[in-house]
This record gives structure tokens, sequence and C-alpha cells, in this order.
């Protein structure tokens, strides 16, 4: 995708709170009249660059993604390497350069509780004199539940 802002690839505001039918329609608006398989060979560079955006911005998650890489500064943002038409997930550098901004960005005060909440119950994990296997299982389930649910604190809320 040769577009930073995939909402303008698309034609859409950049909101996070878009629903997914007005996604997919302003998608199918451009693949219809753009696919390289019509009669008079389409647009091929047009078609791709709108699949690579309604492929970043199908989901929720995705659209709340990529309005907080709009947010985030130029000069703190580093592009992804391409490869394909595939984007490729976050690498750690490319998230320590942009959590920061995710972060101030999104919704701090909720990470923080959850943060908290993380921290009490592996405290209290650990203080509970359960051998080690336990407490590994613990441990892991809250990073995941951590993983899991601090990702969208991480992201603008709706309407942002």
């Amino acid at each position: 995708m040769t577009s930073p802002d995939p909402f303008a690839v698309l034609g859409l505001p950049a909101r996070a709170d878009l629903p997914d039918d007005e996604v997919r329609n302003a998608w199918r608006r451009i693949a219809s009249a753009t696919h390289p398989d019509r009669e008079d060979g389409g647009d091929p560079a047009r078609y791709a660059e709108a699949s690579g955006a309604y492929t970043v911005l199908r989901t929720a998650w995705g659209r709340s993604e990529a309005c907080a890489d709009l947010t985030t500064p130029p000069e703190r943002a580093i592009p992804p390497p391409v490869i394909g038409d595939v984007r490729p997930g976050l690498s750690p550098w490319r998230l320590a350069v942009l959590l920061p901004a995710r972060v101030r960005h999104g919704r701090p005060g909720r990470l923080t509780v959850r943060m908290a909440a993380a921290i009490v119950v592996a405290l209290l994990a650990w203080h509970s004199g359960a051998g080690t296997p336990p407490i590994a299982a613990l441990f892991t389930g809250i990073a995941t539940w951590l993983a899991l649910t601090a990702r969208g604190d991480l992201a603008p809320p709706p309407g942002r």
C-alpha cells in the first residue's frame, strides 16, 4: 500500500468507530470500478491499493490501530517492511517506539487499573505458598489476560 492513510484510500473519514458495512461498501465500490478483470482492464494499481486498505480496516481493531498510527507523530513513526501485500505485525522495535504515543492517545487510566490488578493478583499468587507449576500457570494466565484486554486500551477511544 503506497498511501499511509488507508481511510483516505477508501474515501472514508479517519474514525475508529466506523461500522463494518460502511468500510466493506467503500471497498466494494472501488473494487467494482477498478478490478483487473473488467473489460476495460480496470486499474490494477488502484485495486491493489484499495484491497490493502480494506485489509487494514476490515475489523474494528484494525481501524483503531490505523487511527492510532495516524495520530503518531511522523518523526516517531517507523514504516514496516513491505513483504508482498501482507502488512507485517508490530516488531518489538516498532512497538517500543509507538507504545508511548499509543498509551497517551488511548485510555491510560484503564490501562493503569488493568496493570495494577495484574500486579496485585501476581503478588497474591506469589505469596500463596503454592508450588512452582501452579504459580507459573497463574503468571501465564495473568499475562495472557493483560495482553488480550490491554490492547484495546492502547487504541484511541471511539469517536476520537
